[in-house]
């Protein structure tokens, strides 16, 4: 088979650009890295080959194309694999001129040079392009509308930085814990793993390890102390996803691992509390477990069909989300349970909304259906 043409071209040289101004990087940190450390890794991660920092007054002899970048920018990520898909292009916004470029190895002089006087204008013949243009605003894989961000790394905006790369982490559909309630705490946690490099593959390795425990737990009839190991479980599930992306440290191993426990181990739990109660309990623990299964088929087959998750279709869906029963709207009614000292009651709460979960989405797989066989495809309320 004959490769295409894009296939049998080498990757372009990923560069940062190290202006006069800030001959030793700077001191600013965010996120424990230093900006040219964060635009190092973008471009590693977005397929540049040799990234590296070169200096714009000398820089070295390019066998190829460049995408080069200032080094005193934080840059969304989105934006580097943007640029790296238009040759020809220097991305610029209104309040700091140029901040990247990809161009020919001709033109990797003047690109430098232009990116160090902050002067467009200084490379002429190229497109010019801002961010919503390289990146656009909807991101699937976190549900949500975000535009593409670009910082000045200065130490006096750093905490304001950190607070806004780590909002922009989050999902916007997620369950009311995690929207409302994990989020300062969780990044005071992300912050205080990034400056200590705790990797967050250990964070989810954590996170595993008390899963494990909240079923042993749950099955001795430890029903307090599972809790409390639930809920911290749920807490760092929320913190290894979001270190990962504000460190641009995220994989597929990550990915695996992270998203392997979050499906496995809800039914375990439940199952463990079914346990834990004792015998005469079966019906409600069955209803939960093979509810979740049936829940969990209802949303990959929504997946299937439309390219999209079920909670992203209407407001509806993304408000039904929150309470949805998953993980931690269970935990919720499970401790409700337990504070007034009737584990078997909080069960029963799981089993009733989870009859009640399955019915709303199975009625919206129904009407996705209905609408596309009526012509109107659905797709994403935020894309709409």
């Amino acid at each position: 088979m004959t490769a295409a043409p894009s296939d049998l071209e080498p990757a372009p040289a990923g560069w940062v650009v190290r202006r006069a101004a800030e001959p030793d990087g700077g001191a600013v940190r965010i996120w424990g890295l230093a900006p040219e450390e964060r635009l190092l890794r973008s471009l590693r991660r977005a397929g540049c080959c040799d990234p590296r920092i070169v200096d714009a007054q000398a820089p070295p002899r390019a066998g190829g194309a460049v995408v080069a970048l200032r080094a005193d920018v934080v840059l969304d990520e989105r934006l580097v694999e943007g640029l790296l898909a238009a040759p020809g292009t220097m991305l610029v916004t209104p309040d700091l001129g140029p901040i990247g470029a990809h161009v020919a190895s001709d033109r990797a002089p003047d690109a430098c040079a232009a990116l160090a006087r902050a002067d467009a204008a200084a490379l002429p013949g190229v497109r010019h392009a801002g961010p919503p243009e390289l990146a656009p605003a909807y991101v699937a894989k976190l549900r949500k509308r975000e535009p593409a961000y670009v910082f000045a790394a200065r130490a006096e905006i750093a905490a304001e930085v950190e607070r806004r790369t780590f909002d922009a982490s989050y999902k916007g559909l997620t369950d009311l814990v995690t929207k409302w309630v994990w989020p300062r705490p969780a990044q005071a946690a992300v912050r205080w793993c990034a400056r200590r490099g705790v990797h967050p593959n250990t964070v989810t390795l954590w996170s595993g390890a008390l899963a494990v425990a909240v079923a042993f737990l749950f099955a001795r009839g430890a029903f307090g102390a599972g809790l409390v190991c639930a809920w911290a479980m749920t807490f760092l599930d929320t913190v290894d996803g979001k270190l990962a992306r504000v460190t641009l440290t995220s994989s597929r191993l990550g990915d695996f691992l992270d998203h392997g426990i979050d499906l496995i181990h809800p039914p375990f739990w439940w199952c463990a509390w079914g346990i834990g109660l004792g015998s005469g309990h079966a019906v409600e623990t069955a209803v939960v477990v093979i509810g979740y299964a049936i829940g969990r088929a209802l949303e990959g087959a929504f997946l299937a069909r439309f390219g999209f998750e079920t909670h992203s279709w209407r407001p509806i869906d993304g408000l039904f989300r929150t309470i949805t029963a998953r993980r931690n709207p269970n935990l919720i009614l499970l401790s409700v349970g337990a504070l007034a000292r009737r584990p078997d009651l909080g069960l029963a709460m799981v089993a009733l909304w989870t009859v009640v979960s399955v019915g709303f989405h199975t009625l919206r797989l129904v009407q996705a259906e209905a609408a596309r066989a009526r012509g109107a495809v659905p797709v994403p309320w935020e894309e709409s």
